[in-house]
Formats: C-alpha cells, sequence, structure tokens
C-alpha cells in the first residue's frame, strides 16, 4: 500500500503538487481564523441559576431558593454533578453536564424547568449566567475623570454611564456573553413613607405601592379617522422627575382633597443595597466593568473588536469621562503566542542547519526542511477543523526532530542509491523516478513503523480525562497531526521532490 502510494505520486507530480498547495492554502486559511488563546480553557460544561432574594438570610435562601431549584434540576438529562452555595440574598446554583453535551441544549433543559420553579411572593425569578467560562474575563476597565472634572461626578453617576451607556453599547459587539458592572451605586427613586401620616389619613403601604404602579406607565387607545387621517390615541404617564413622583394621588378625601405621595412621604434619590465596592490605588471607590466572553469564541478577535468598540463609546461619553483598561487578554496572549513563535522559528533553524550538516547536501537538506511548514500548516488545518485552539500547550509542544524523522530516512536513502549510479552517468528522469522509488520502497516500512511507535506514546495522553484531558490533549493532538501530516509528506512530496531536485 505504502510503495503504491510513492508510486501514484512520483508518477503524477503534477497532481501531487497542485494537491500539496492546495494543502498550504488550506493550512493558511486555518491559521488566520483559528482560535487563539494564552492556554486552554479546562472550564466543565456548565450552566449555572441565579437568584436574588434581597432581605433573606443565608438560612432561607437555603431552605426556600435552593432546594427547590436544585430538586427541579435534578431530573435533567446528561447531568453530571449539582453544586450550589447561598449567602445573604443571594442563591448560585450550578449545573455541570457531560463534555459531549451542547451548551445551548443544556441550557433549553435548564430554561423549561426554571418556570416550574415554585419560590415565596418577594424572591426574584431565577434566571441563568452568561454563556461564558473560568476564562471568560477578557477585558476589565475602569470608569476615570480627567483632573479638573472630578467635582461633576459622583460614583453613582459614574455607576448610571456605566450602565445606560457604556455596557448597552458593549454588549453589540460580536463574541460577548455579557458585560458585569461593579463599583458604585445603582441609583433609585426612592419613595421614603411618614408612617404618622400614613395612618393620620387611613392609607395602608400597599396602596402607596398600588398608586406609584397604576401612575408609571402609558395606555394606548383607539385612534380617530380625520381628513383621510388616522390620530393615533394613547396616553403618557411614565414619570420623568421627582416632581412627577410627589404629585402622584393615592387618596381622595372627602370634600374632593387629594391626599397626594408628597403629603405622606419624601420623595429623593437613593441606591440599592450593595455586598462589595470596587477601590483603585488607595484612592477610594471606583466604576469599572469586566467584558465576559461567550464560550469557544476567538478570544483574540474578540478583544480587539472590543477595543474598537471602546473607542468609539469615548466619543458618546460626557465631558471629562474616559475609559482605563487595566487588564486586556491580548497581551498576555501576545506572549504567550510569542513565545511559541519564537520557540518554532529557533526549532527550525536548528533542525534546519543540522540537517544540512549531516546530508552534506544543501538542496536534500531543503527538501526535508521544507516539510516541517508543510507539515505545521496540516496540523493547523486539523486543529481548525476539530475546534482546537492554538494556544502555548497546543503550539508550544511540537518537536521538529520528530516531525522530519521519516522524511529523513527516506531522502537519506535516496541520496545514498543516487550516489552510487551517478558515478558512472548522468542519470534521466524516468530513472531517477526508478531510483526513489527502490530506494524508498525499501525504507519506507522501518520509517512509518518508528513514526507509529511515537504516536502510539500519545495514545494515553488522548484518553485523559477531566481537567488534566482539558490541558494535555491539545498537546498530544496537535503533535499527533503534525506527525500525521508528515507521515503523508513522505510517501508523496518528499519522493516527488526528491526525483526532481536532487
Amino acid at each position: 500500500m505504502l510503495e503504491y502510494i510513492m508510486r501514484f505520486s512520483v508518477r503524477n507530480k503534477l497532481i501531487v503538487s497542485i494537491v500539496i498547495l492546495a494543502m498550504a492554502a488550506w493550512g493558511i486559511h486555518s491559521l488566520l481564523n483559528l482560535p487563539i488563546d494564552a492556554v486552554p480553557d479546562i472550564t466543565n460544561n456548565q450552566v449555572q441559576v441565579i437568584t436574588i432574594a434581597p432581605a433573606h438570610s443565608a438560612q432561607d435562601i437555603e431552605r426556600l431558593v435552593t432546594f427547590p431549584v436544585e430538586q427541579t434540576m435534578a431530573t435533567i438529562p446528561e447531568l453530571e454533578e449539582v453544586r450550589s452555595f447561598s449567602r445573604f440574598g443571594l442563591s448560585v446554583v450550578t449545573l455541570v453536564f457531560k463534555e459531549q453535551t451542547d451548551i445551548y441544549w443544556a441550557r433549553q433543559q435548564v430554561g423549561e424547568r426554571l418556570s416550574m420553579v415554585a419560590l415565596p411572593q418577594g424572591i426574584d425569578k431565577p434566571e441563568m449566567g452568561p454563556v461564558s467560562t473560568g476564562l471568560g474575563e477578557i477585558y476589565q476597565y475602569q470608569l476615570k475623570v480627567k483632573p479638573g472634572f472630578a467635582h461633576q461626578y459622583s460614583i453613582t453617576e459614574l455607576r448610571s454611564i456605566q450602565d445606560w451607556l457604556v455596557r448597552r453599547a458593549l454588549l453589540g459587539t460580536k463574541g460577548l456573553a455579557d458585560v458585569s458592572s461593579f463599583g458604585g451605586h445603582v441609583k433609585e427613586y426612592e419613595v421614603a413613607v411618614n408612617p404618622a401620616l400614613m395612618q393620620s389619613h387611613g392609607i395602608s403601604l400597599p396602596q402607596v405601592m398600588d398608586a406609584l404602579q397604576l401612575n408609571n406607565e402609558n395606555t394606548g387607545s383607539s385612534y380617530i379617522e380625520k381628513n383621510q387621517q388616522a390620530y393615533f390615541i394613547r396616553s403618557e404617564g411614565l414619570v420623568e422627575s421627582l416632581d412627577d413622583i410627589a404629585n402622584i394621588p393615592v387618596k381622595l378625601l372627602e370634600g374632593r382633597n387629594v391626599v397626594r405621595i408628597r403629603d405622606i412621604a419624601q420623595v429623593g434619590f437613593g441606591h440599592s443595597k450593595r455586598y462589595g465596592a470596587m477601590t483603585t490605588d488607595t484612592l477610594g471607590e471606583a466604576v469599572g466593568g469586566i467584558v465576559m466572553m461567550l464560550k469557544g469564541e476567538n478570544s483574540y478577535h474578540v478583544v480587539e473588536d472590543v477595543k474598537i468598540k471602546i473607542k468609539e463609546i469615548e466619543k458618546t461619553l460626557p465631558e471629562g469621562v474616559y475609559i482605563d483598561a487595566y487588564l486586556d487578554r491580548s497581551e498576555l496572549i501576545n506572549r504567550a503566542i510569542g513565545t511559541v513563535e519564537k520557540n518554532l522559528l529557533e526549532g527550525a533553524l536548528i533542525v534546519i542547519f543540522v540537517l544540512v550538516i549531516f546530508l552534506g547536501n544543501i538542496r536534500a537538506g531543503l527538501i526535508v526542511a521544507t516539510v516541517i511548514p508543510l507539515s505545521l500548516l496540516f496540523a493547523l488545518s486539523m486543529m481548525k477543523f476539530f475546534g482546537i485552539s492554538g494556544n502555548l500547550m497546543s503550539l508550544g509542544a511540537i518537536d521538529f526532530g520528530l516531525v522530519v524523522d521519516g522524511s529523513v530516512i527516506i531522502v537519506e536513502a535516496t541520496m545514498h542509491h543516487l550516489a552510487i549510479r551517478k558515478q558512472k552517468r548522468r542519470l534521466s528522469q524516468k530513472e531517477m523516478d526508478e531510483e526513489v522509488l527502490t530506494s524508498g520502497s525499501r525504507i519506507r516500512k522501518a520509517a512509518a513503523f518508528g513514526e507509529f511507535i511515537i504516536l502510539i506514546v500519545y495514545l494515553p495522553i488522548l484518553t485523559l480525562q477531566g481537567v488534566e484531558g482539558k490541558m494535555f490533549q491539545p498537546m498530544a493532538q496537535t503533535v499527533s497531526f503534525a506527525i500525521l501530516g508528515a507521515f503523508i509528506l513522505s510517501l508523496t512530496y518528499v519522493p516527488v521532490a526528491s526525483a526532481l531536485w536532487t
């Protein structure tokens, strides 16, 4: 079989050349579109269910929220593990699925069961966390104020800018799962009722809440046709200021006297409860955000898109406010990939130098040397096809000495046979082809046996599971792809190049 492939290659040089060029083009295209990251993502396949229950103790959260959620989710297929924690006002249930389970199918199953969870009144509806992973935090930034404008913006105003301007604009970026806001105070409109005044007017707290709700909405109606035109009727009732809230009627008394919100409460700005703060450089509180990448996306491309979007957003921010990034994943990726490129280039140059020295022929050395980039392009194509990201572990493990092993054996055997024949006379192309086939056929099985032994060494790594598998399997797969590519090239490209250029 191996001899047949070599014979076909030598006798159909044009076809082999076209296939090799197509493979190289495919490899270059795969390289340009390959997901790039610093390290492999070892996060398991999980969906988080988050429930917010303000003013509830951890014991109540565990009993009233976490346990019902866990019980409802326990029957989902492909579920591997359920873990949770309950804190004051917060419940987080993490559902871990099997690795082969599609994450969107898993989220669909969780979403269908969320509607079945029975929770007490006053507790927010459970929600799923973003489709991200433990390495999804690709970009972190802070909203800063230029000197001379610090007195114009409080941390509450900065948080409003973050929530209503920056976050909303960033969410339109391709590849993002979510943008989490941190620091500052979340602005709220606060109505502080006076119990004594409420009692004197005979008003209960539910009446106040109903009045606020009913008087803060727009309503639609029908339309009036006049002069061949339709005039749509609607009532605008959304509050736009503190005065609008203060003037909301609560109760109608005798004599057509109206009790309004301002008569029984004080209206002002407040903020929601918070359980932490963000500080920076010992200068006090700050406001910022964390950009979460969608699972499976190319982190390098997503970060670059985010930085472009940040520049556009800064043009719309209020005067004196700007965005300062303090964590940028692309910097880590550039350093990691730079290390890989440096090691690969130095390794390739050393191998080429050694080949030329020991083979004693520059053309023979260059033939073997060209196997290095071609096998690497083949490996990159396979990585893109199987969804393996290029990182420090996957690309940094390639050993060019192992890659060119089979090609060296074939070229050296060919050089030996040609040296004997060329002592008598110059060979024709047909005789060159036969000499290459003869020498390659005799040694090809031994070379293939050696390459398969190297591949067998990596089989135990391919069987690893869990965190170890996610960390080391990309390395074994990439090396196996490179060796497989070199094996294919040694049967096709190397004999053709040897017959033409040695």
